[in-house]
This record gives C-alpha cells, sequence and structure tokens, in this order.
C-alpha cells in the first residue's frame, strides 16, 4: 500500500489503493494525471506516495491558466 501523504503538500492524500473495504481510490475515476505533475514529486516518493486530490486539481487549475495567459 501507498504511503497516506502526498509527496507535493505532505497532507493525507486519502488513497484507497488496496483497502477493499472501502471501495476503489478517488484517482480510479480521476482519468489521466497531468504529466507534468510528476515532476513535482521527489524521486525517492516515485511510485511510493500518492498525490493527493487537492494538489492534482491545484495543477490543473494552474495550467488553466497558463495556458489562457498564452
Amino acid at each position: 500500500m501507498a504511503n497516506k501523504y502526498c509527496p507535493i503538500c505532505g497532507e493525507e492524500n486519502e488513497c484507497m489503493t488496496g483497502r477493499v473495504e472501502h471501495g476503489n481510490c478517488w484517482c480510479d475515476t480521476e482519468g489521466v494525471f497531468p504529466n507534468g505533475i510528476f515532476e513535482l514529486v521527489p524521486t525517492e516518493s516515485i511510485r511510493k506516495n500518492c498525490i493527493c486530490k487537492k494538489c492534482v486539481n491545484k495543477y490543473r487549475d494552474e495550467a488553466k491558466i497558463k495556458k489562457n495567459m498564452l
């Protein structure tokens, strides 16, 4: 099971992977994560810590703002 803290913000990531009693994780229905977000994850946390939904949404929002500024 993955670490329960987001490698980007350090808050609980609410990962439910591997917890059958809770059903699927929120990320199972999230779709594809934006590729650039993985560049924010420290090397030692890759494939060990799940990114939280708040950070995914924040990254997407910031990417939209940048895109609109172009």
